[in-house]
């Protein structure tokens, strides 16, 4: 489960669009961060995505990903030409190819920055390769998980929406704010779609004619959207873009990607709900419903000079820092490459001990640290967005400063919060269910 957002244009504080995304998969699919540089390709080669190989292009373009390990693709991430895409897992009444012989939703996705210079550009890369080699394959990391894909595609000068159902698709332009999460969105209007959009919907039997059409209400499989809480999670969203429309800038976004609802200052706790519900910030509990939690957020400030993306590289946005990148400017040191496993080495799994410990007893816990969290995150967004950092080595050696006072203030939250005492125990169906992630992971007792 997932959400992306973004704002164009009027909609944002300083005219530059702002783009989001929590990145929702399983417990223990650790988050990894990657930046590959442009490159020229000898004519003839080919590309190793996921499953399949496919035809290389002379030319790929620089790219930042947020991804899970695993995956080739990625199901966030950006370009050199400030493009940046969010994917999300769409559940309709078109049968999934269930066949690991096609691309997913996230290789399409890299395949789209790689390849597209421009929003338009990197929409028409993803049809034409969805059109030509298909889209499915088990996508989940532990859970064989089928599903077809949204995505929003962005750049500094507009945004797009393109949602699918197998080779099924509609595309619109975006105006001021739109959000997507795992339910399709667009209904009898759009900029383009596919030729038999329409007459597909009418020959199954889902309407009566083009009057009667409406893409989400026909296409969409009705128990998977609805126990997704996506059409919930995606009003909170929306609700929130709308009521700072004209002021977002990208610590808005940082502040939806961190929701936990519209009670959370009452009554919410991850463990409130253990089989059911979903929040923006998602945290994962027990079953198919709650078995997926934000595994790594980023926020991207598409200037058209140069774009900055701020992302967490870790898990739950909400004890996690957005730390700043460029494209040009190096990756910071963040260790091996993580997996399943836990390794204190790797980014992603030192912070996993910060965020599952505060767990333990989140709404004492999280408070212990929260408000620091604030202060050094506003810090290290300021500095990023000040353009005291000018070239390329300036902002190389700002970020990974960014990510060193980080690393070090999550090592002194951790003691804090492991020396707290426990003053409320969490829900038996929750505490069991982590119990099995932090087996599964071997995480340290």
């Amino acid at each position: 489960m997932c959400d992306t957002i973004v704002a164009i244009g009027p909609a944002t504080a300083d005219g530059i669009t702002v783009f989001g995304k929590n990145s929702d998969r399983e417990p223990n699919e650790a988050h990894h961060l990657l930046l590959a540089q442009a490159a020229d390709h000898p004519t003839g080669s080919r590309v190793k995505c996921t499953y399949i190989d496919i035809p290389q292009v002379t030319h790929t373009h620089g790219v930042l990903l947020a991804k899970p390990f695993w995956i080739w693709g990625a199901e966030m991430g950006a370009n050199e030409h400030g493009v940046a895409i969010g994917n999300e897992a769409v559940f309709t009444k078109v049968p999934y190819h269930k066949q690991n012989d096609v691309l997913l939703g996230m290789d399409l996705l890299r395949l789209g920055l790689e390849r597209g210079a421009t929003a338009r550009e990197a929409l028409d890369v993803i049809l034409e390769l969805m059109g030509q080699y298909g889209q499915g394959g088990a996508c989940g990391f532990r859970r064989g998980t089928f599903y077809h894909n949204s995505f929003i595609i962005a750049d500094p000068r507009e945004a797009w929406v393109l949602e699918t159902a197998g080779q099924h698709w509609a595309a619109k332009r975006v105006s001021g704010v739109y959000s997507i999460s795992n339910c399709l969105t667009i209904g009898n209007e759009w900029e383009l779609a596919s030729p038999d959009l329409v007459t597909h919907a009418i020959e199954r039997g889902w309407c009566k004619s083009r009057d009667d059409f409406h893409f989400a209400r026909c296409y969409s499989d009705f128990i998977y959207t609805t126990f997704s809480y996506s059409r919930q999670r995606r009003a909170r969203t929306m609700k929130l873009l709308e009521a700072k429309r004209g002021e977002l800038t990208p610590a808005s976004f940082m502040s939806v990607l961190r929701d936990h609802g519209e009670d959370a200052d009452e009554r919410w706790r991850p463990d409130r709900s253990p089989l059911t519900g979903a929040t923006v910030c998602e945290h994962a509990s027990l079953g198919p419903i709650r078995g997926y939690g934000t595994r790594g957020s980023m926020v991207s400030r598409l200037h058209p000079g140069l774009s900055t993306h701020f992302c967490t590289g870790t898990s739950a946005p909400c004890t996690s820092l957005f730390k700043p990148l460029w494209l040009d400017a190096t990756l910071p040191d963040l260790g091996p490459v993580p997996t399943g496993i836990y390794d204190p080495e790797t980014l992603y799994w030192r912070h996993e001990q910060l965020y599952r410990s505060t767990l333990h007893d989140y709404d004492t816990r999280i408070k212990l640290y929260q408000g620091e969290r604030d202060v050094l995150e506003r810090e290290f967004v300021e500095g990023a967005l000040s353009g005291d950092y000018r070239s390329v080595a300036e902002r190389s050696a700002y970020s990974a400063k960014c990510f060193a006072d980080a690393d070090a203030a999550e090592v002194a939250w951790l003691k804090r919060v492991c020396s707290s005492k426990v003053r409320r125990s969490r829900n038996w169906l929750y505490a069991l269910a982590w119990r099995q992630f932090d087996r599964q992971a071997q995480l340290p007792g």
